[in-house]
């Protein structure tokens, strides 16, 4: 039996998953710090719907929660879970960087669809895209006081903006939305995985404070 996904459908489903992947790495990371119930859950739903508000306000779009409570739910169930398994999630380093890399891709698939649906060029899908992805990241970072993945020596943003170049390639070759999607969504998490597992990391702009004391003597 052939099932035929409609395509709002398919970009909504991946909305939901990236919400419950991002929310669930936010109170990991919250339980980590002994965040309370209600800590815990504003920073895994600051994690899930940071980045697409961003975006939706660039757009002058109203944000996407705010027209369905389904995300803050995602949130709730997932914070739920996170209670269950508290003690694992915490102990399981590789765990939280699993739902952080799924989040990641998915979101910045759904960002970029978004933003095409809106009538945008493709520079700035990406742009969105990376942001959707990203800047929950960032923000849940600040809140549990920790330097900003993003501004560190990891691949993160850049996996985003190498799944969205993926996504206009595809796109513009005339494959199905669909299909687009899932390769850049894997494109992503793959990039993502691969990096940390290889140690690939951008180079760091550093200056040398003595060398740079010497030069002005």
């Amino acid at each position: 039996m052939t099932i035929i996904l409609d395509y709002s459908l398919f970009f909504e489903i991946c909305d939901i998953l990236g919400t419950l992947a991002f929310a669930i790495s936010g109170l990991r990371l919250a339980a980590a710090k002994d965040f309370d119930w209600f800590g815990a859950y504003v920073v895994g739903l600051t994690t899930a719907i940071g980045g697409g508000t961003l975006r939706d306000v660039l757009l002058h779009a109203t944000p996407f929660w705010m027209t369905n409570p389904l995300y803050l739910i995602c949130s709730a169930f997932a914070l739920i879970w996170v209670i269950a398994f508290k003690k694992r999630l915490v102990n399981q380093e590789h765990t939280w960087f699993l739902f952080d890399a799924i989040g990641l891709g998915l979101f910045t698939v759904t960002g970029i669809e978004r933003t095409l649906s809106m009538d945008f060029p493709y520079w700035v899908a990406i742009m969105m895209g990376t942001m959707t992805g990203a800047a929950g990241g960032v923000l849940r970072d600040v809140l549990i006081n920790e330097t900003p993945l993003i501004f560190r020596k990891d691949i993160y943003a850049t996996a985003c903006i190498c799944g969205g170049i993926l996504f206009m390639l595809c796109d513009m070759a005339g494959l199905p939305r669909e299909i687009t999607g899932v390769l850049a969504g894997i494109a992503v998490i793959g990039i993502r995985i691969l990096a940390v597992r290889y140690h690939v990391m951008l180079p760091v702009l550093h200056i040398d404070h003595q060398e740079e004391e010497s030069n002005n003597k």
